[in-house]
C-alpha cells in the first residue's frame, strides 16, 4: 500500500435497518445530499438523515437518522434508485416496472391525464448527467428494454414520463450509461459507444457479460469506465479512445466508481483503490460481502447486505505528506498534478510549490542533486532554506527564518551525513553549482548578500577556482562576515580584491603587500607584485599611489623600469615616483631623467596654480618636491626649465635656484634679495651653493651678497628710507651671524663709514676671534708638523745602526772619537755632545728667546 487515501466510515448500522428482521437485504441505494435512500428485497424503500460529524481531533463520522420507509405494493426487490432534486422525485426500478415516487412522503406519484407515470419491460435505466435538453424541470433517461434489442430515450417530467427516442443496438444491452448523446452500452459479446442523435457507433472491445457482471460507468464528460476481460478497468472517451491506461483490478469486481484521481473497485472481499495518474495501486481496503459500490456527487459510498458505509476521502495534502513522509517523491507529485482540477488556482499553486520544495530536499538527502535541482526551480525555493542546512554559511546579519512547518527533516548538513565526509563535501559542491547558477536570477532577489556571501565561504573552503571570479565581478559578499573565512583559508589576496570591490583599496594593498612580503602565506598568484605594479599604475587615486609606489620600486626595480616604459601606463603620479625611483640608482644618472621628473614636477605646480579655488596645502608639498629636486640634482637642464617658468612671477624661489645652477648668482640674489625680499632665503641660497666648494668659494659668495645689501635697490627703482633700513638691518644680520666667513679687512673697507662699531660688535668679535684661532691653529699645526718630523727621524736612526772610532772624526770640531757618547746630526752624522751643546748656546733663536725671556 502506497497511501492511505481513504478511510472506510459506517454509516447506516443494521439494527437501524432492519430492526429484528433478519431477512431483509439492501438491493440498492441513492443519495441526495444528507438524504440516503436504500430499496430492500422485501420492496420498501428507506429514507435515512445523514450527518457528517468531526470530533475534535478531525475524525469524521456519520450519524443516521430514520426518516421513513415505504412499501411499494409489489412483491419483488426494489432494484434501482435515482433521484431527480429537481423533480423532488425517485426513480425506482421494481418488478421490470419503471416508476417515480415522491423523495419526501415516498407516495407513488399518479399519472398525469394524457400520460402514464411508469414504463414496464425495463432490465435497467441511467440518468443523463450531461442532459440535451435545455428545460431544467426535465430529467433525461436511458432504458434498456427486456424483450427488444433496443434502448430508448425518455424525458422524465415530475408526474410523467416521455418516449423521445429509440435506438436499436446489434446485441441486447445489459448495461448503459448515458453522456450527451452519446451512450456507452454492454452488449452480450462486447462493448459500443453510440450516438443515439447520428446513429453512428464505435466497437470498443470483447466482452462475455455471462461469465462476469459488465460494469459500464460515466466517470466525466464523454468519458466511461469499463470492466474489461482480464481483470483490466478500461477507460473509453466517446469517440471510443483511452486516453488513460488502464488500472489493473481483480477479475472479480463486482462494482467501480470514481473519486478524482482514484478509482474504487469492488470485489467479493475487498476494496481497491487504484491512482488514474500513474494507475498504481495505493490501497487496500478488507470488506466482505459488499455487493454495491455508487459515488454520489463526489461521495463514495458502498453496501453489503446489512449495512450502509461510506468510504471517506483523506485530505489531498494529507495524503501527499504521507507520499512524502515514505520518500515516495514521484507519486507525490503525480498526485498533487492530477489534483489541479479539483483545488482553486491560487491555492493549488502554493501548494504546488511547498511539495515540489519538500520533494526536492527529499531527493537532496538522497543525494539526487539533478533532480533536487529541478523541483527548487520548478517550487521557486527560497534559497536560503537550502543554505541555511550549511551550518555558518548565512550571514550573522541575515533575517532569514525557516519555513514553518519545515520543508524537511534536517537540523542541518551534518545531521543530514550522520558523519559521512564524503556525503557532506558532495552536498558542499552541489550547493556552489547552484548558487552559482541562481546568484544572478530572480530566485536571489531581495537575498542577493545570503547568497554571494555563503557562495563566497564556500569557494573559500573548497579553494575553487570560482572564487576570484565571483570577486572581481558584481557582487553583494558581505565583508564582515566574509573576512574570517577568507582569512582562515589563507585567501589573502582575495579578500584584497573583496576591499578593492567595496572600496578599500589601501587595505587590499596593505593585504597584498604583506603576501608579497612574505609576512603572510597565500599561494594564490605568483605573480602578486606584478599585480600590486599593474594595481597602482591603473589607480586614480594619487594619494594612495604615492603612499605605496615607493615599496613596489624597493621591491623591484626592473619591474617598475619596465612599467616606466609603458605607453599606455595613464598613471602621470606613479610615472614620477619611478622617475623618482630611477634617481636614486646611481646606474642610472641620466640628464633625460632628470629632465623629465623636473618637467613633471613643475607641471604638477602650474596646474595646481591654475585651479580656482586653489589648494594651498597641495601647492606648497608640489613646490617643496620641485625645489628639492632642482638643489639635489646636477644632471637637468637648467635653463630649458628655466625657460619654461620665464614669466611666471608665482615661482620666483625655484627660478633662483635654476639661476645659482647656472652660476648666475647674481641674478639668483637679485631675485631673492629684491623681488621676493626674502633675506633668510638668500643667506639659504649662499649656504646651499657653496656648501660643496672650498672656502674661497663660500667667502666670494657670501661677499656677492653682503655687496647686494649694501649696494641698495637696484637701478631704476625709487629708493625708500624703509627699503634702505631693510638691506642694512639684512646686511648686519648676516655678518653677525656668518663673520666668520668673511674676510674682515675687505668687509670694512666695504661698510659705510657712518657706521657704528657697536653695532658690528657681533661681527668684528667672531671675525677676531676667527683670526685669532686660524693663527693658533695653523702655529699648532706647524708644531705637529715639527714633532712628526723629529719623531720620524729618529725612527730612521734607532733603526740604522752608527759606527764611530778612533779612526772617524768629528764633523763640527774635526777631532777623532775618543768615547762612545756621541750625537746624530740629521743624515745619521755623529759629532761630539759637547760640539752639539755649544752650536746650540751660539745659534740665533736661542739667543732670542734668552732675550724674550727677560722681559716676563
Amino acid at each position: 500500500m502506497s497511501v492511505k487515501a481513504f478511510e472506510l466510515v459506517p454509516a447506516v448500522e443494521r439494527d437501524l435497518l432492519m430492526g429484528d428482521k433478519a431477512r431483509i437485504n439492501i438491493e440498492c441505494i441513492e443519495c441526495c445530499g444528507k438524504h440516503l435512500y436504500m430499496g430492500t428485497n422485501d420492496c420498501f424503500i428507506h429514507h435515512f438523515l445523514l450527518d457528517e460529524v468531526t470530533s475534535s481531533k478531525g475524525k469524521l463520522s456519520y450519524s443516521a437518522q430514520k426518516l421513513l420507509h415505504k412499501y411499494m405494493g409489489l412483491k419483488k426487490p426494489v432494484a434501482e434508485l435515482r433521484a431527480a432534486s429537481a423533480l423532488e422525485r425517485l426513480i425506482v426500478l421494481c418488478d421490470g416496472i419503471v416508476f417515480l415516487v415522491d423523495m419526501v412522503t415516498l407516495e407513488t406519484v399518479p399519472s398525469a391525464a394524457g400520460g402514464g407515470a411508469k414504463i414496464r419491460g425495463v432490465t435497467s435505466f441511467c440518468i443523463n448527467e450531461n442532459p440535451v435538453n435545455g428545460d431544467p424541470f426535465c430529467v433525461e433517461m436511458g432504458v434498456l428494454s427486456s424483450k427488444r434489442r433496443t434502448v430508448q430515450i425518455y424525458m422524465v417530467y415530475e408526474d410523467r414520463v416521455q418516449l423521445v427516442k429509440e435506438v436499436t443496438t446489434p446485441e441486447q444491452p445489459c448495461a448503459v450509461s448515458v453522456d450527451g448523446y452519446f451512450l456507452c452500452l454492454a452488449l452480450t459479446s462486447q462493448y459500443m459507444i453510440l450516438n443515439y442523435n447520428t446513429g453512428a457507433s464505435q466497437d470498443l472491445f470483447p466482452y462475455n457479460s455471462e461469465e462476469r457482471r459488465p460494469i459500464v460507468k460515466r466517470i466525466g464528460r464523454e468519458e466511461f469506465l469499463l470492466a474489461a476481460h482480464g481483470g483490466l478497468g478500461m477507460f473509453a472517451n466517446a469517440e471510443g479512445v483511452s486516453q488513460r491506461a488502464p488500472v489493473n483490478w481483480s477479475e472479480s469486481v463486482i462494482g467501480a466508481a470514481v473519486c478524482f484521481p482514484y478509482v474504487v473497485a469492488l470485489d467479493e472481499s475487498f476494496i481497491t483503490i487504484h491512482s488514474m495518474l500513474d494507475q498504481q495501486l495505493k490501497q487496500t481496503l478488507s470488506f466482505r460481502d459488499g455487493h454495491i459500490l455508487q459515488d454520489f456527487e463526489g461521495k463514495v459510498i458502498l453496501a453489503s447486505t446489512k449495512a450502509v458505509y461510506v468510504l471517506v476521502p483523506l485530505p489531498l495534502e494529507r495524503q501527499i505528506q504521507d507520499l512524502l513522509a515514505n520518500h515516495k517523491v514521484e507519486e507525490a507529485l503525480i498526485l498533487t498534478e492530477g489534483a489541479q482540477q479539483n483545488i482553486p488556482k491560487e491555492k493549488f499553486q502554493i501548494l504546488h510549490k511547498r511539495i515540489l520544495q519538500q520533494a526536492g530536499f527529499i531527493q537532496f538527502g538522497q543525494l539526487q542533486f539533478l533532480e533536487a535541482k529541478e523541483h527548487f526551480r520548478k517550487g521557486q525555493l527560497d534559497v536560503r532554506e537550502l543554505i541555511s542546512l550549511y551550518p555558518l554559511l548565512l550571514p550573522a546579519s541575515s533575517s532569514f527564518t525557516r519555513c514553518h512547518p519545515p520543508l524537511h527533516e534536517f537540523a542541518d548538513l551534518n545531521h543530514l551525513a550522520q558523519g559521512d565526509e564524503e556525503k557532506v563535501l558532495r552536498c558542499k559542491k552541489f550547493l556552489i553549482t547552484y548558487l552559482g547558477e541562481v546568484r544572478s536570477t530572480e530566485v536571489a532577489n531581495g537575498c542577493r548578500e545570503d547568497v554571494d556571501t555563503a557562495l563566497l565561504k564556500l569557494y573559500a573552503e573548497q579553494n575553487h577556482d570560482s572564487l576570484l571570479d565571483l570577486l572581481a565581478s558584481d557582487n553583494a559578499c558581505l565583508v564582515a562576515d566574509s573576512i574570517p573565512w577568507l582569512e582562515k583559508y589563507h585567501k589573502y589576496f582575495a579578500l584584497g580584491l573583496l576591499y578593492h570591490y567595496n572600496g578599500q583599496d589601501s587595505a587590499a594593498l596593505q593585504l597584498w603587500i604583506q603576501v608579497a612580503d612574505g609576512d603572510l602565506q597565500d599561494s594564490t598568484r605568483a605573480d602578486l607584485y606584478e599585480y600590486i605594479v599593474d594595481f597602482l599604475c591603473s589607480s586614480s587615486n594619487l594619494d594612495l599611489v604615492w603612499k605605496y609606489a615607493d615599496w613596489a620600486l624597493r621591491k623591484d626595480p626592473t619591474v617598475g623600469y619596465q612599467y616606466l616604459k609603458l605607453p599606455q601606463m595613464s598613471n602621470s603620479a606613479l610615472r614620477v615616483k619611478l622617475i623618482e625611483f630611477r634617481l636614486l640608482s646611481p646606474m642610472l644618472q641620466k640628464e633625460k631623467f632628470h629632465t623629465h621628473l623636473a618637467v613633471l614636477y613643475l607641471e604638477r605646480v602650474l596646474t595646481l596654480l591654475s585651479q580656482s579655488p586653489t589648494d594651498e596645502e597641495q601647492i606648497s608639498r608640489a613646490r617643496e618636491r620641485l625645489q628639492t629636486l632642482f638643489r639635489v640634482s646636477n644632471l637637468y637642464r637648467a635653463q630649458f626649465l628655466l625657460g619654461k617658468m620665464e614669466n611666471c612671477e608665482q615661482l620666483l624661489l625655484e627660478r633662483a635656484t635654476l639661476h645659482g645652477k647656472l652660476e648666475e648668482h647674481d641674478k639668483a640674489l637679485h631675485i631673492l634679495v629684491h623681488k621676493l625680499r626674502d633675506f633668510p632665503a638668500a643667506e639659504a641660497f649662499c649656504v646651499w651653493a657653496s656648501s660643496c666648494r672650498d672656502s674661497v668659494y663660500r667667502e666670494q659668495l657670501f661677499h656677492l651678497l653682503l655687496g647686494v645689501y649694501l649696494d641698495g635697490n637696484p637701478p631704476g627703482k625709487p629708493q625708500t628710507a624703509a627699503g634702505g633700513g631693510d638691506l642694512e638691518m639684512a646686511a648686519v644680520d648676516l655678518l653677525n651671524r656668518h663673520g666668520e666667513v668673511f674676510d674682515a679687512v675687505r668687509v670694512l673697507h666695504m661698510l659705510p663709514e657712518g657706521w657704528s662699531l657697536q653695532l658690528l660688535r657681533p661681527f668684528l668679535g667672531r671675525a677676531i676671534r676667527a683670526s685669532m684661532h686660524a693663527c693658533r691653529t695653523s702655529q699648532i699645526a706647524m708644531g705637529l708638523a715639527h714633532s712628526e718630523n723629529r719623531q720620524l727621524l729618529h725612527d730612521r736612526v734607532r733603526n740604522k745602526p752608527i759606527f764611530v772610532s778612533e779612526k772617524k772624526g768629528c764633523h763640527l770640531c774635526h777631532n777623532t772619537f775618543s768615547e762612545p757618547d756621541v750625537v746624530c746630526l740629521p743624515g745619521g752624522v755623529p759629532v761630539h755632545t759637547h760640539c752639539v751643546a755649544q752650536r746650540v748656546r751660539d745659534s740665533p733663536t736661542k739667543r732670542q728667546l734668552t732675550n724674550s725671556s727677560s722681559h716676563t
